[in-house]
């Protein structure tokens, strides 16, 4: 046992030893100052026995005061920690062995409370981990169906003009089988390289890295590129632009693929000799764009499709290889983007809104 242990008079014991003693010596002082009293000595003895319960009920007072209590108290602080409940510690407090033993439980339960807490968070990156695991092998072979699927169709067309040219001898329509395989593969290529791309988006490969750019010019030059001057233009072009340069922060790149497939696809579905229209209007903050293509309504019950990986219908045009629309859907929501598609009275128009900055 330490020296200092041994000097220190706030153990249980030393309290349990000095109470007694104390109790001996007052039970031996009171019996003698009975005796002393002018009563008969049955009176006496009375006076003293009374004495002796009073002080042996105030001694059990002292005692529950400091023994039985605490005691209390650090078992159901044990029985909680038992539970796993930390939220309550113990709050006995003093310099005997029942204030050392409740401190250690406190740091025994703040101890475990954090150790659980770092369980826990292991576990949800270690459920997250699967949970993404899993995702990564559904997008895989999501992808790979996909691929196969789309495949299908370019390589029946490769492998029976492949077959064909063993067997003509024309030169012109070797030539023509030629270009019919050059043109499948092509669009084999762009294809996966498309959806490969999107794919990239969807699972996080590829991010986005925004930058301060001039919104007006910028779609002036798109749109400049893929409908004007071009020799298969049937459309009537119109156009409202805001007369003064609008900012805006986003990834340059995406946004130009985004309004790029907006502008394509606008332009493949507008009536011969139709009005094809560009929109780009100043409103609380926010830029909105729009491109109105006069045609064919797309049917209500598609207007959400149309945004889906490889949807198709034969009643509509809006199909394409289901791509180019899914990438915009994917790229605008990305960026937490307001967009869609509404049938007007004579055509459709497809729109997004991103916010302005100085």
């Amino acid at each position: 046992m330490k020296i200092s242990e041994q000097m220190n008079v706030f153990t249980i014991r030393k309290k349990i030893l000095l109470a007694s003693k104390l109790m001996g010596v007052i039970l031996v002082l009171s019996y003698v100052f009975s005796t002393r009293l002018p009563l008969s000595a049955d009176v006496s003895l009375m006076l003293w026995l009374i004495f002796v319960v009073v002080l042996i009920c105030a001694i059990d007072l002292w005692m529950a005061q400091f023994i039985s209590k605490p005691v209390s108290e650090l078992n159901k602080a044990a029985g909680r920690m038992a539970d796993l409940d930390f939220s309550h510690l113990c709050d006995v407090s003093g310099h005997d062995e029942f204030g050392e033993l409740s401190h250690s439980l406190n740091i025994m339960a703040q101890n475990l409370q954090k150790a659980f807490e770092t369980l826990e968070h292991v576990n949800n990156k270690l459920e997250q981990d699967v949970e993404q695991k899993k995702r990564l092998l559904s997008e895989r072979k999501e992808l790979i169906d996909n691929l196969s699927h789309e495949m299908k169709t370019p390589l029946g067309v490769i492998r029976a003009y492949t077959e064909g040219l063993q067997d003509e001898t024309d030169e012109i329509k070797r030539q023509n089988y030629y270009e019919v395989i050059i043109k499948e593969t092509e669009r084999m290529s762009s294809l996966i390289t498309t959806l490969l791309d999107l794919s990239a988006l969807e699972n996080g490969a590829s991010g986005l890295h925004p930058e301060r750019f001039e919104f007006v010019e910028f779609l002036e030059t798109v749109a400049g590129r893929l409908l004007i001057d071009t020799p298969d233009a049937d459309f009537n072009l119109q156009y409202e632009l805001p007369e003064l340069p609008v900012y805006v922060n986003t990834d340059k790149n995406r946004m130009e693929q985004a309004l790029n497939n907006l502008i394509v696809n606008a332009k493949r579905n507008v009536r011969p000799g139709g009005i094809l229209k560009l929109s780009l209007t100043e409103r609380d903050g926010m830029l909105d764009f729009s491109v109105y293509n006069q045609g064919p309504p797309i049917p209500q019950e598609n207007l959400s499709k149309i945004w889906t990986k490889f949807y198709r219908d034969k009643n509509t045009k809006y199909s394409g290889s289901g791509l180019g629309l899914a990438i915009v859907a994917q790229i605008l929501s990305m960026q937490h983007l307001t967009y869609g598609a509404l049938n007007q009275q004579d055509g459709v128009t497809f729109y997004f809104s991103i916010p302005s900055i100085k």
